[in-house]
């Protein structure tokens, strides 16, 4: 590191981490209601985009209808309510260029640690940009760096892999040299990655197998929206926000049907499915989970493209346990062995808090696990500092544009009364803990022990709930107690 510039580091207001969905989304309300502040956004990769940029396996696209998942501030003005990932980067890219939010994006930096003075009321950012360390600091700090690690998904440590001849590749780290055109696939998991790909490998492989331990919750949504087409032919201005609210609505409603009538929902759920396969497949076997809908998210399918794919004999759904691999494919508990050429491993992110930021306060490292997250977007006795984090129930981009607006209000406040300061004070043990996450997915399960905890009652219980924060995190008071400013 130069000497000049770690005893004289740039200073900037606020400090942005990550250029995915929700760093844009910070960027661009940053700049809107906080033009004064000063800037940037940094970013390890070489590209914005984040996941949009990252996943690059067939099929890749969104689970969520793209006018909740796209920005409030930019219509979402394709067709395609479920877009695929290239659309989605595109609408990203779109986004920041048109916003000027591009020219601040410092790509190939990536944040070390940061670490908080009182004395000073600043961070200090330590960042290796393009291998090299340098120091930033700043008086604010959002990290917009995604909830899991970029550098490598989950996969088991299955037994017998390295006798395998053929190919093993996870979602992740898909490359345009793998080749599966008139081979025989085997994709291991049941997730939304798993689901996505199967139709899309179907079409070239000769044989596509979906290998899952136990069936998940899948449902089929029209590609297009037929409201938002409708609405754009009559009220083309406010044909976004109308479809939104719509979408947000039945979003909110389903999930609170699910939660209320577990028993029902599951029902319909799985009727619906036999419904789509129409005998095809034994869908008590396959697709009839053991635990209630939303305890896992619930797989989208566009237009039921899965099904069709599992009707029409080029994809098929096994569920089953892998004892090992074998030099020609899988050997099952059953004793059943699958033959393939290619193995897709579509079991799972690993979690990782704040991008793997270290975070120091006054000279003490931050534990994540033993902090409490207020209103789902900072951690008590962290100061100055906000994580977007998006629902689990829901489009991501809902919760992270209304902690944006947040962050904004809190910096104009900490601007019009003089302050240097914001903290979220931890409560005391009147107020319980419970896992920041109610998911029983096993990605969640692995990691949740390092994420901060929720607490059992507002403004530390995260809800889940779109118009509940909207009031929340939009219009109540700043001063509610819990934050102190100084």
């Amino acid at each position: 590191m130069d000497e000049s510039q770690a005893a004289n580091p740039e200073h900037l207001d606020v400090l942005i981490v990550g250029a995915g969905l929700s760093g844009i989304s910070a960027a661009y309300h940053l700049q809107t209601a906080c033009p004064e502040r000063s800037y940037a956004v940094l970013e390890a990769r070489d590209d914005l985009g984040g996941t949009w940029d990252l996943f690059r396996y067939p099929g890749i696209r969104s689970d969520s209808d793209m006018y909740t998942l796209g920005y409030s501030w930019k219509p979402w003005e394709s067709p395609k309510a479920i877009a695929d990932g290239p659309a989605i980067l595109a609408y990203i890219r779109e986004a920041a260029t048109e916003n000027g939010i591009d020219r601040a994006i410092r790509f190939g930096c990536e944040v070390v640690s940061a670490r908080w003075s009182t004395a000073e009321s600043r961070w200090t950012v330590e960042v290796r940009e393009r291998g090299a360390a340098k120091v930033l600091t700043c008086s604010f700090l959002f990290m917009c760096s995604g909830y899991y690690d970029y550098e490598a998904g989950y996969t088991p440590d299955f037994v017998g892999r390295e006798l395998f001849r053929g190919v093993i590749v996870h979602p992740q780290r898909w490359t345009p040299d793998v080749e599966y055109a008139g081979k025989k696939v085997v994709v291991i998991g049941s997730g939304a990655t798993a689901v996505t790909l199967v139709p899309e490998l179907a079409k070239r492989a000769a044989k596509v197998t979906m290998l899952q331990r136990s069936p998940s919750y899948v449902a089929s949504l029209p590609e297009r929206d037929r409201f938002a087409t409708t609405a754009r032919e009559r009220l083309p201005g406010a044909a976004y926000a109308l479809t939104r609210w719509k979408n947000v609505a039945f979003g909110f409603g389903f999930y609170r049907f699910c939660k209320r009538y577990p028993a029902q929902a599951k029902r319909m759920l799985v009727n619906l499915v036999r419904k789509e396969l129409r005998g095809t497949v034994d869908v008590d076997k396959h697709f009839t989970p053991t635990y209630d809908p939303w305890d896992q998210r619930v797989c989208v399918v566009p237009n039921g493209d899965l099904f069709e794919a599992l009707r029409s004999g080029r994809a098929e759904v096994v569920t089953d346990h892998i004892e090992t691999f074998t030099e020609t494919g899988l050997r099952l508990r059953s004793g059943a062995e699958l033959e393939a050429d290619v193995v897709v491993t579509a079991t799972g992110l690993q979690l990782k808090f704040a991008g793997g930021v270290e975070l120091f306060v006054d000279g003490l490292r931050v534990e994540p696990q033993k902090t409490m997250t207020y209103k789902g977007m900072m951690c008590s006795d962290v100061p100055n500092l906000a994580l977007a984090i998006g629902y689990t129930n829901a489009s991501w981009t809902l919760k992270c544009d209304l902690t944006c607006e947040f962050v904004c209000r809190l910096l104009n406040t900490l601007r019009d009364e003089g302050h240097t300061r914001v903290i979220a004070r931890r409560p005391g043990p009147h107020v319980r803990e419970a896992p920041a996450i109610d998911f029983t997915s096993g990605y969640v399960r692995r990691a949740i022990d390092q994420f901060p905890r929720q607490g059992t009652v507002a403004p530390w219980k995260l809800y889940q709930n779109y118009p509940l924060d909207l009031v929340a995190l939009r219009h109540a008071p700043l001063k509610d107690g819990t934050l102190e400013f100084s």
